[in-house]
């Protein structure tokens, strides 16, 4: 018993004194010395190889080496990198062994300039860390996030994901949102977020659940019920500042000075802001046409067309006869024509009559398949729960 604790002992007294080796980029870094430098305007690689102490083999034989390995144009000024030394046994002369660049918080470029140069590039792995966060809504969304310490970019997720069921520039004080989600690190450093899996969004005195569910073919967001989140059309063609102008058939024209129908909504926004399709359809007309100055008009179906007018210039490559998809720009908001400043005019006829846009429902996509169904109440009913664990 004696001896046994006793070779016990001495194995636990060989193993702390084992010294342990940290690895950075596939390099044993503790047997370095290590300047930390960063790229200035004008730097190349070769100046700075030759700043650090390369030989001049070193440097021609960084230069000749093919684009597919190393491409130099891709350094950037402000860019991190790291020049590593070791002292040479029998010369006691300090070498540069590696030149190791970062073009950001995950990529390193590894250049070894010893014995046989070569590239090596390391990718650190992206954690997921699940999360449930709620914000009470003072001003934006945008704003809520940011001023939780959330990511700004789960405001950008959650508005394509309510983009058809909520005006984001509709939104009131006191207004909130549920969400759960995957937040994506590298070390114990934030660099952004993963997939949202569900959200619950208060607004206007009600909530609005969605839920990610994915399975072959479908990957989409539903409601509690399988309605697909997704609709036909979206909520506004543009981010606008405010409607300056809405759907009446009796308006006095800020130019004309006459009073006269304007079956449309005018959305005041910065000239240059791009104007989006609000659903898929065919281009039918992209026009100078008037007082409506630069013109798109979309045939979406059967039933409706929309118009988007005062453009200060069409999209590249749109043309009359051009499918285009939900969402994808079709010109930037000017104010050409009968316009006393930047804003959209936008039209929407319904089987050929002039609907208010503001007032038009939007035909929802489609819904979770039958076969579906169970295996959708089981994903909602453990996302719910995620969203009730804080």
């Amino acid at each position: 018993m004696t001896l046994l604790a006793s070779c016990t002992k001495n194995h636990n007294e060989q193993q702390a004194e084992t010294p342990i080796v940290r690895y950075e980029w596939g390099l044993p870094v503790d047997s370095f010395r290590i300047d930390t430098c960063v790229v200035k305007d004008g730097e190349t690689l070769g100046g700075m190889l030759n700043r650090l102490g390369a030989t001049r083999q070193q440097i021609t034989g960084i230069t000749l080496m093919p684009r597919s390995e190393f491409d130099v144009r891709t350094i950037r000024p402000g860019k991190t990198y790291y020049a590593l030394f070791q002292t040479d046994d029998t010369t006691g002369i300090e070498q540069l062994c590696y030149y190791v660049y970062k073009p950001n918080i995950r990529e390193a470029v590894v250049l070894h300039l010893t014995d046989s140069m070569h590239v090596e590039r390391y990718e650190k792995p992206i954690t997921h860390c699940p999360r449930t966060a709620e914000v009470v809504i003072e001003s934006s969304l945008w704003n809520a996030m940011v001023g939780n310490d959330l990511p700004a970019e789960l405001a950008l997720e959650l508005s394509d994901i309510y983009a058809w069921t909520i005006d984001f520039f509709g939104l009131q004080k006191g207004d909130s949102i549920r969400v759960y989600y995957d937040e994506q690190y590298v070390d114990s450093v934030r660099i952004g977020i993963g997939r949202i899996y569900a959200a619950n969004f208060y607004h206007a005195r009600t909530w609005q659940e969605a839920f990610w569910f994915e399975d072959g073919k479908i990957h989409n967001y539903f409601d509690a019920e399988g309605n697909s989140l997704r609709k036909a059309f979206l909520k506004a063609p543009l981010n606008y500042k405010r409607i300056s102008s809405k759907f009446t058939y009796a308006r006095k024209h800020p130019i004309y000075k006459v009073v006269r129908p304007h079956t449309g909504v005018d959305y005041a926004a910065p000239a240059g802001t791009p104007v989006v399709s609000i659903g898929d359809g065919v281009v039918t007309m992209k026009q100078y046409k008037g007082g409506g100055g630069h013109t798109v008009k979309i045939c979406h179906n059967s039933t409706y067309t929309t118009a988007y007018l005062h453009l200060s210039k069409y999209a590249k490559g749109l043309s009359v006869g051009k499918h285009v998809r939900q969402g994808e720009v079709i010109g930037y908001v000017g104010s050409s024509g009968a316009s006393t400043g930047p804003h959209l005019d936008f039209r929407v006829w319904k089987n050929g009559s002039p609907i208010d846009p503001l007032k038009m429902q939007s035909p929802p996509a489609e819904p979770i398949p039958a076969q579906y169904k169970d295996s959708f109440a089981t994903v909602v009913a453990g996302y719910r729960e995620k969203l009730i664990a804080r």
